[in-house]
C-alpha cells in the first residue's frame, strides 16, 4: 500500500488568484511564448504543448489543475504499449470457441419446451477484457490464500460459463441446464453469479445493477483492513469490478468513488465496458459517456485508463499532424458512433470521414471493408493486455478502465450495435452460419440445420485448451471459484455473557446499550475478539458505543495526523491504521457493503470476521434492502442492529424516523434471523446462539438482525428457570398472571414487554382479570417454524402431524391472546393462524410523527392502558364480562385524548 506521501494531496490544485506576481517579466515571456506558438503553429500545436507542460509538472510534482477529460484516445501511446507475453492465435482460437459456447448456451435455453431466455450481448461486447484477465491476470487461490476478487458482470454471466466448460468446470449437460436450476438439479446453473446457488463457484453477487461497483469497493477496503490487523496476509490480491457503462448511472456505482480514492485503494481496479448501449438503447445518445465517466473518475481522485481504440487505428492517428481526426473523434456523439458500428465501410468514408479533405485523405488508400474494420479497443487484446498492465502497476490511487466496445460483437448484423440486441436471445440459422464464419469454427452447415446448434470444444488434449489450463495453472488455479477454508471459531463460555444475566438493577438502560455492554466484553475474549467488525454510519456516540474509542480505535489507514478537538474527554475520538471500528461516515449503502465484505471473509480469505452493524433501524431493510438481499446471496454471516427502533420510541424523530415495518421487511429476506428482544438476559442468549449458528461447528449461511430501542428500562436479572429454548425460538412467558377471575395471555416484543407487564397489574387491580405476559423476541421465526410445520404436513399426510412451536407454547393457555408491540400489526399477524383460541394484535399502523411516546402510543392505540381495553374486548367477545365495561374503560382512561396520556419516559439516545 502506497504512503501517504506518494498520494495526490488533500487540495489538488487551483489558480493562485490570491498569490502576488513576482517576477511579471517572466511570465510576460511565459505568455508571450505561447501566443508565438498559437500564431506559428496553430491552436492544436499551442494545446499539445500545454499538455506536456501539465504532465511534465505532474511528474514534478507541481500542484497544477486536474484535468477532467482527455482526448478522445487511448491514454497509453502505442510506444508505451508492453510486450504482450502472451500467443494471441492461440488466445483468440480460445476466444472464439467461448464466445460460440457463450451464445449457443442462451439459443438452446430458447428451445421449444424450456423458453427460459438469457443475455448473449453483453458478454459478446466484453468478452475480450475478460479473456485477457483469465490468461494473464486474474490470481486463483490455489496457493493458499484469497486469490484476485473478481465482480463479473452479471449478464456476462454465459461467457464465464462458457470457459468454464472448455475447462472441463462443467459440463455439456449443465450448460443445457442454464437457468433451470431445480428441474436440471443438480446440473443447473444460475442465470447471473449467485454464490447461494452455486456456492463452490461464484463469490460475488453482481446482477442488482450498481451493488458490483459499491461491494467492490468495500472489499478492496476491507482486504486492507484485514492486512493491518494482522488478520491475513491480503497483499497479493487484487480486485477487479466489470461494469457496465449504463450501470454506472445508479447512485450506488459512483456513490461511494471518493472514499477509494481517500484511502488510495490501488488494489482496486474498476473495468468499464463502454458498449455506449443501455438495456434498450444508447446510453449517451447526444453525447460522450467515456468523457463523462472519466471526468467523474477524474474529480472523485481516481487514475483513468481510457482504452478507446484497437491497433488498426494507430496509423491513422500516426498522421494526424494538425489534430483533425482526434478533434473529429472528440465531437462524434456516441449515438452516431453506434450508427457506424451498424453501416458499411462506404458509408463510414462519406459520413465520418468525407467532410474534411484531410480526413478524405487519411482512408484514401484503404478499402471499404478496411474502413469498416477500423475497430474498438476493448476487443484487441495487446491494448487490454497493457490497460491491465498499467492498473497494476499504478500506485497511491484505484484504476478505472473506460473500454470501448460495441454491443453484441461478432454475433452479426443482426445484433451488433443494436438497441434490441439485449433482448435477443435466439439466433437463426443464417446468424449461426454467419457467427461460425466469423469465428473460424469447424462446425458443418448440416448440424446447424437440423435441431439445436452444438457445442464446440476442439478437444481436451488440443493446443488452445493446454494453453488455457497452463495459464490458469500458472496464476494459481480456476477462476471464478469460491472456497471456505475457515475453521469453526473457539466460542466463549457463559461467564462471557454473565453481565448482562444480572439486570440493571436499579438502573434504567435501553436495550442498546445492553448489547452494547454485552459486545464489550465479547470483544475482550482472547480467542475471538480481535475477529469483531463494529460498523456504524456515523452514530457511534448515538448508541453509547464512544466507550470503545480509547481501546478499539477507529479504522483509518493514515492513522490520525490532527488533534482531536475533544482529546481531553476519557472517551475522545481516536483513529488508527490497526483500528478495529469502522467508521464508513453517512452512508448506509457504504456500511453495508462494509457489512458484507466483513460478513463473507471467512470463504473470501479463510478468516473469519463478525461484523456488527448497528445503525437506525428505519435505514437499514428500508433504505439498503436490496444490499441485504446481495449479504445473503454471498452467503455472508454478522449482526445486524436496527437500533432506535419502534414507530413510537424514537420520540422526537418524526416520520422518516419512525420504524414500525422493519421487522415485516426483515421476514422476507430468508436468510435473516430476526429478534426483537426486550430484555439484556434475552439479547445474551440471541447473540451466544447466533455465535455458535454462524462461526460453531457446522457453521450456517445465515445473518442475525436484531431491533433494540433507545428508550431506558430496567433490565430483570435472569430468571432461574429460564426458557432458553423459548427465547431462542421465539415466545418465552416472562411474568405469570397472580389473581383474577377472568384470564387472558398478553403477548409483547422489545420495548412494549413493559407495557405489558403494567397492564397486567391493571387488569388484575381493577378489572379481575388474571393475564399471563410473554416475549415473543421473535415473531418471525415462529412463523418460520409453522410455516416449516404446515409445509411438511401438506406432503406428508400419512405420518403423524407435526404441531407448531407457537401453538405447543400457547396451548394449555387460558384466555384470549392480545399481542402489541411498537410494530405495525402485520408484523404479530404473521402468526395468527397458528394460535389456539381468540387473536388480537395491536400495533402501530401508519406514519410516525414527532411527539413525545406517551401521546404516540396512545394515538395509536398501543400504551398501557390500550392494552387493557384490547384484553377486556376479546374477553367480551367470549362472553366473559359484559360489553358495557368497555365504554366505562375508555371513558376512565380517556382512550380518545391523545392528549390525556402521561408523557412516558423521555430522553435515552442509547
Amino acid at each position: 500500500m502506497a504512503s501517504g506521501s506518494d498520494r495526490n494531496p488533500i487540495i489538488i490544485g487551483g489558480l493562485p488568484s490570491q498569490v502576488p506576481d513576482f517576477d511579471p517579466e517572466e511570465t510576460q515571456e511565459w505568455l508571450d511564448s505561447l501566443d508565438a506558438a498559437v500564431d506559428e503553429r496553430g491552436r492544436e500545436r499551442a494545446r499539445y504543448l500545454m499538455l506536456r507542460l501539465i504532465e511534465r509538472a505532474r511528474e514534478k510534482r507541481v500542484a497544477v489543475p486536474e484535468m477532467r477529460s482527455t482526448d478522445y484516445v487511448n491514454t497509453i501511446a502505442t510506444k508505451d504499449e508492453p510486450f504482450f507475453p502472451g500467443n494471441e492465435e492461440i488466445e483468440r482460437k480460445v476466444l472464439n470457441a467461448t464466445r460460440w459456447n457463450a451464445a449457443v448456451m442462451v439459443s438452446r435455453a430458447q428451445r421449444p419446451g424450456i423458453g427460459v431466455g438469457g443475455h448473449i450481448a453483453t458478454f459478446a461486447s466484453s468478452a475480450s477484457l475478460y479473456d485477457v484477465g483469465f490468461n494473464h491476470f486474474f490470481r486463483g487461490k490455489d496457493q493458499g490464500d484469497g486469490g484476485d476478487q473478481i465482480f463479473f458482470q452479471g449478464h456476462a454471466s454465459p461467457g464465464v460459463y462458457a470457459r468454464a466448460y472448455l475447462l472441463d468446470r462443467l459440463s455439456e449437460g449443465q450448460l443445457d441446464a442454464f437457468r433451470q436450476e431445480k428441474s436440471k438439479a443438480p446440473d443447473g446453473l444460475s442465470s447471473y453469479p449467485h454464490p447461494r446457488l452455486m456456492p463452490d463457484f461464484w463469490e460475488f453477487p453482481t446482477v442488482s445493477m450498481g451493488l458490483g461497483p459499491l461491494g467492490a469497493i468495500y472489499q478492496a477496503r476491507m482486504n486492507r483492513y484485514m492486512e493491518a490487523r494482522g488478520i491475513a496476509d491480503t497483499s497479493k490480491s487484487h480486485v477487479w469490478a466489470y461494469l457496465g457503462d449504463g450501470e454506472m448511472d445508479e447512485p450506488e456505482s459512483l456513490g461511494q468513488l471518493s472514499i477509494a480514492a481517500r484511502e488510495g485503494l490501488d488494489n482496486l481496479t474498476f473495468v468499464v465496458n463502454c458498449n455506449l448501449q443501455r438495456l434498450d438503447g444508447p446510453v449517451r445518445g447526444n453525447g460522450k459517456i467515456m468523457q463523462e465517466l472519466e471526468s467523474q473518475f477524474r474529480g472523485a481522485g481516481w487514475n483513468v485508463i481510457k482504452l478507446v481504440w484497437d491497433r488498426s487505428w494507430d496509423p491513422l492517428l500516426a498522421q494526424d499532424r494538425d489534430g483533425i481526426l482526434v478533434n473529429k473523434l472528440n465531437t462524434t456523439p456516441d449515438g452516431q458512433f453506434q450508427t457506424y458500428a451498424t453501416e458499411t465501410g462506404s458509408y463510414i468514408r462519406e459520413h465520418f470521414f468525407g467532410d474534411d479533405h484531410r480526413l478524405r485523405a487519411m482512408v484514401e488508400n484503404m478499402t471499404d471493408d478496411q474502413i469498416l474494420h477500423l475497430g474498438r479497443g476493448g476487443h484487441d487484446h495487446k491494448k487490454i493486455y497493457a490497460a491491465y498492465a498499467a492498473a497494476k502497476a499504478h500506485k497511491g490511487q484505484p484504476t478505472v478502465i473506460l473500454a470501448q466496445t460495441v454491443k453484441g460483437w461478432t454475433l452479426g448484423p443482426n445484433f451488433e450495435g443494436r438497441n434490441a440486441t439485449h433482448q435477443m436471445k435466439k439466433l437463426t440459422v443464417e446468424d449461426l452460419k454467419g457467427f461460425r464464419d466469423r469465428l473460424h469454427l469447424p462446425i458443418p452447415d448440416k448440424d446447424l440445420e437440423d435441431g439445436l446448434p452444438p457445442y464446440y470444444h476442439p478437444g481436451r488434449d488440443s493446443e488452445e485448451i493446454q494453453y488455457m489450463h497452463d495459464r490458469r495453472k500458472g496464476l494459481g488455479g480456476y477462476v471464478p471459484t469460491r472456497v471456505v477454508r475457515a475453521e469453526p471459531l473457539k466460542l466463549p463460555d457463559d461467564k462471557a455473557y454473565a453481565g448482562a444475566k444480572k439486570g440493571s438493577g436499579q438502573q434504567k438502560i435501553a436495550t442498546t446499550m445492553a448489547f452494547v455492554r454485552v459486545l464489550k466484553d465479547l470483544m475482550r475474549d482472547k480467542e475471538i475478539g480481535k475477529r469483531f467488525v463494529p460498523i456504524a454510519p456515523d452514530e457511534y456516540r448515538t448508541f453509547g458505543m464512544d466507550a470503545f474509542f480509547p481501546s478499539a480505535k477507529i479504522y483509518n489507514p493514515l492513522g490520525q495526523q490532527y488533534e482531536s478537538v475533544d482529546r481531553e474527554l476519557l472517551l475522545a475520538y481516536k483513529e488508527s491504521p490497526t483500528g478495529q471500528m469502522l467508521h464508513d461516515g453517512i452512508t448506509e449503502a457504504g456500511c453495508t457493503a462494509s457489512l458484507i465484505a466483513a460478513g463473507s471473509a471467512y470463504a473470501t480469505h479463510g478468516e473469519p470476521l463478525i461484523p456488527v452493524y448497528v445503525f437506525y433501524s428505519m435505514f437499514g431493510f428500508q433504505r439498503t434492502g436490496d444490499q441485504f438481499w446481495q449479504m445473503a446471496d454471498q452467503l455472508a454471516r454478522g449482526f445486524v442492529l436496527g437500533a432506535t427502533a419502534g414507530r413510537t420510541t424514537l420520540t422526537g424523530e418524526g416520520l422518516q424516523h419512525a420504524d414500525g415495518h422493519s421487522q415485516l421487511l426483515a421476514s422476507t429476506n430468508p436468510a435473516c434471523v430476526a429478534y426483537d428482544p426486550a430484555y439484556g438476559y434475552e439479547i445474551a442468549h440471541i447473540v451466544k446462539d447466533g455465535l455458535r449458528r454462524m462461526y460453531g461447528e457446522n457453521a450456517e449461511d445465515i445473518f442475525y438482525y436484531m431491533t433494540v430501542y433507545n428508550e431506558p428500562i430496567q433490565h430483570p436479572a435472569e430468571p432461574a428457570d429460564v426458557d432458553t429454548e423459548g427465547i431462542l425460538k421465539g415466545l418465552h412467558r416472562v411474568k405469570p398472571g397472580e389473581k383474577g377471575e377472568h384470564t387472558a395471555q398478553i403477548l409483547a416484543s422489545g420495548v412494549a414487554v413493559p407495557w405489558a407487564i403494567e397492564a397486567q397489574q391493571i387488569l388484575a387491580d381493577e378489572w379481575n382479570v388474571k393475564a399471563d405476559v410473554w416475549s415473543a423476541t421473535s415473531w418471525n421465526e415462529l412463523r418460520r417454524d409453522a410455516v416449516e410445520i404446515e409445509e411438511h404436513n401438506l406432503l406428508h399426510p400419512e405420518e403423524e402431524q407435526r404441531v407448531p412451536y407457537v401453538t405447543q407454547k400457547l396451548q394449555g393457555a387460558e384466555g384470549p391472546k392480545v399481542a402489541v408491540s411498537d410494530w405495525m400489526r402485520a408484523v404479530p399477524d404473521q402468526i395468527a393462524r397458528w394460535i389456539p383460541g381468540t387473536y388480537q394484535s395491536l400495533g402501530a399502523d401508519g406514519f410516525g410523527f414527532a411527539d413525545t411516546r406517551g401521546a404516540a402510543r396512545r394515538f395509536f392505540h398501543i400504551d398501557v392502558q390500550s392494552i387493557v381495553l384490547g384484553v377486556l374486548t376479546e374477553l367480551a367477545k367470549e362472553g366473559k364480562i359484559d360489553r358495557s365495561l368497555l365504554k366505562q374503560a375508555i371513558d376512565r382512561y380517556q382512550l380518545l385524548d391523545v392528549t390525556a396520556a402521561d408523557a412516558g419516559e423521555a430522553g435515552g439516545d442509547a
